[in-house]
């Protein structure tokens, strides 16, 4: 993981960014210049295979912990498994500023599409222990991470890009990787669905305006009063 400085950053809220399996810091990029922007320091980078999800927690510990020093709330923004891999942190590690969660398309139920492509080799092969553990079946399956005690706000997408996987494998609504149900987790502080698909939600505009405004408010916007983008705010 890496920290971008920015000025005046010991004063702003902090934001640990995780992407999703298989991804890099770059498809969290457009977020990341946006909560910036808005005000929030950030941290964004960790290698997201060959480990189980609890190891990635592990992983992301001493740069985590380090940026929780600062004398501000800690946010957690993460796209798909990203969001299991925060769940699994918070138990081992949780900050003594936890402040709010946003997780986008995150298969906290699992995921049909990882139990269909987890019969096969070439899977498991790229996308490594973690990628089993997103299957519906797993053990333990995603829905047995210990329950969130803390403000969570989930964000779902309902555009999918493949139509076998979203319209044959999958349950309606769905992002064409993960269903809007399998999304939900109990203890969420709030639900939204954007027309996104699974990989377009960490870049798309609605989802980043609602992250913003969960992080700020603690609950997302109703669509019909979001922030404008433009609409910035300074911590320095």
């Amino acid at each position: 993981m890496h920290e971008v400085p920015q000025s005046g950053d010991a004063r702003c809220p902090g934001v640990v960014l995780l992407h999703g399996i298989a991804r890099t810091s770059a498809s969290m990029k457009s977020l990341e210049r946006a909560l910036r922007a808005s005000g929030f320091a950030t941290l964004n980078n960790y290698a997201s295979r060959r480990k189980p999800i609890t190891a990635f927690a592990d992983d992301i510990h001493p740069e985590a912990a380090r940026f929780a020093e600062r004398d501000a709330p800690l946010h957690f923004v993460a796209h798909s498994m990203g969001g299991l891999v925060t769940r699994a942190y918070i138990a081992k590690y949780r900050p003594d500023r936890l402040a709010g969660v946003v997780m986008l398309g995150t298969p906290n139920g699992g995921s049909e599409v990882a139990d269909l492509l987890s019969r096969y080799r070439l899977y498991s092969a790229f996308y490594g222990p973690a990628g089993l553990e997103l299957t519906t079946t797993s053990t333990p399956r995603p829905d047995a991470l210990p329950p969130v005690d803390y403000p969570v706000g989930v964000i779902a997408g309902n555009r999918f890009i493949d139509p076998v996987a979203g319209l044959f494998v999958l349950p309606k609504p769905n992002d064409g990787r993960v269903s809007v149900q399998s999304t939900m987790v109990a203890g969420m502080a709030d639900h939204i669905v954007v027309k996104a698909s699974h990989t377009g939600l960490p870049r798309h505009a609605a989802a980043i305006e609602q992250t913003i405004a969960f992080l700020r408010d603690g609950r997302f916007r109703p669509s019909e009063s979001q922030e404008p983008a433009s609409l910035r705010r300074s911590c320095a």
